[in-house]
C-alpha cells in the first residue's frame, strides 16, 4: 500500500473582497476572517481556461494582526494550506501561513 500524501500548500494570487473585523478565540488568539477573489487563464488538458473564484481564508496570530489594515480592493498574495471550514462543514477554507500585499499596498 502507498504512502498517504502529507502535502497540503496553496499559493494564490488575487484581490481582497471583504475583510472581517479582528476577534480572539478563547485562547486569546487572533483571527482574521476575509475572502480573496482570484482571476486568471490556466491551461488545462491543452485548452485555455478562464478561472474566476472566490476563497474564503483565515489569518492567525501576526497574520491576523498584519491583515487588520487591509481592505476591499487591496491585492495580496497567499501562501497556506486547505482544511474544512469546520466539523459540520466540509467546505473548503484557506488558512494563510504568509500574506504578501502587492501593486504598492501595505
Amino acid at each position: 500500500m502507498p504512502e498517504a500524501s502529507t502535502e497540503n500548500c496553496t499559493k494564490i494570487t488575487g484581490s481582497l473582497l471583504e475583510v472581517a473585523a479582528l476577534r480572539y478565540t478563547p485562547a486569546g488568539v487572533p483571527v482574521l476572517s476575509f475572502r480573496i477573489g482570484h482571476q486568471s487563464e490556466q491551461i488545462e488538458a491543452g485548452i485555455r481556461r478562464v478561472v474566476d473564484c472566490e476563497i474564503p481564508a483565515i489569518a492567525l496570530g501576526p497574520n491576523a494582526h498584519l491583515m487588520t489594515d487591509a481592505k476591499p480592493g487591496d491585492k495580496v498574495r497567499l501562501t497556506g494550506f486547505l482544511s474544512a471550514k469546520s466539523l459540520k462543514s466540509r467546505s473548503l477554507l484557506l488558512h494563510v501561513n504568509e500574506i504578501e500585499f502587492l501593486e504598492g499596498t501595505k
